[in-house]
């Protein structure tokens, strides 16, 4: 049957940044087609570990600062290993956005960027990719972009530069990891009523102003979002390699 393809049972899935949002959104919506995860945060993952263990899969929470990636990307893959024997998925969502003028864009603000959105998830696909090599069964690897992998935006240098790299990351990690089986894409998610974006929607002007550019006439919800992961790390996305896909209700199509 079709909708089988779309199962994740049991598969090991780690998610990055899984304590709130988006990242929580992943984690539940993978451990409700049948996937064990395992949440990498900085902040307490309580809500996140609750909700996939009220599903009757299996949580696993790490406490990581992914802003030293190249420290804590062995730690992550060995106590995942040793929790639950392999690792099928990886889903790599943490990230942060600095603002500031491009003239006045200051290096530690670069530096803190572009180490969690674009260096962590190197260091952390290339220790899930080994460990996936070792198992010999492939595995999914999913980055998280943004529409700013394909359009410039201004006051996020940083951000900028890093989800443009995490777009040609994927293409390259695609080419040298299919061999073995492993595929690698990636999700640039519109404009998503979060937490984060309350004041942005709650500011009439600026919501209008958002709203009247996006086909769909809405904002994305984290389960757009939890569904495009599933679909991606599940067996019906086999053939899918190397692309960043948008999910923006039409936004770049504008």
């Amino acid at each position: 049957m079709i909708l089988d393809q779309f199962k994740l049972d049991g598969k090991v899935a780690i998610v990055t940044g899984a304590g709130r949002g988006i990242g929580q959104a992943y984690a539940v919506g993978m451990a409700e087609a049948g996937a064990d995860i395992v949440c990498v945060d900085v902040i307490d993952q309580a809500e996140t570990v609750g909700k996939i263990k009220a599903l009757g899969r299996k949580a696993l929470a790490l406490n990581a600062d992914l802003s030293k990636g190249d420290v804590e990307a062995p730690r992550i893959v060995a106590e995942t290993v040793k929790e639950f024997g392999h690792i099928d998925i990886l889903v790599n969502n943490a990230g942060i956005i600095k603002r500031q003028p491009f003239t006045e864009h200051s290096a530690e603000n670069w530096n803190l960027v572009l180490a969690i959105n674009l260096s962590a998830p190197f260091f952390l696909s290339q220790a899930v990719a080994k460990q996936m090599i070792k198992q010999g069964k492939g595995g999914k690897i999913i980055n998280i972009a943004s529409m700013l992998s394909f359009q410039g935006g201004i006051l996020v240098p940083g951000y900028a530069a890093s989800k443009g790299g995490i777009k040609s990351l994927t293409m390259l990690m695609a080419n040298e990891l299919a061999k073995h089986n492993i595929c690698v894409n990636a999700i640039a998610p519109g404009y998503i009523a979060t937490e984060n974006t309350r004041p942005i929607r709650e500011d009439a002007a600026r919501n209008k102003a958002i709203l009247d550019r996006i086909p769909a006439g809405r904002w994305g919800t984290p389960e757009d979002l939890a569904a495009i992961c599933v679909f991606l790390a599940s067996p019906a996305s086999d053939y899918l390699n190397g692309y960043t896909y948008a999910c923006d209700g039409g936004w770049l199509a504008r």
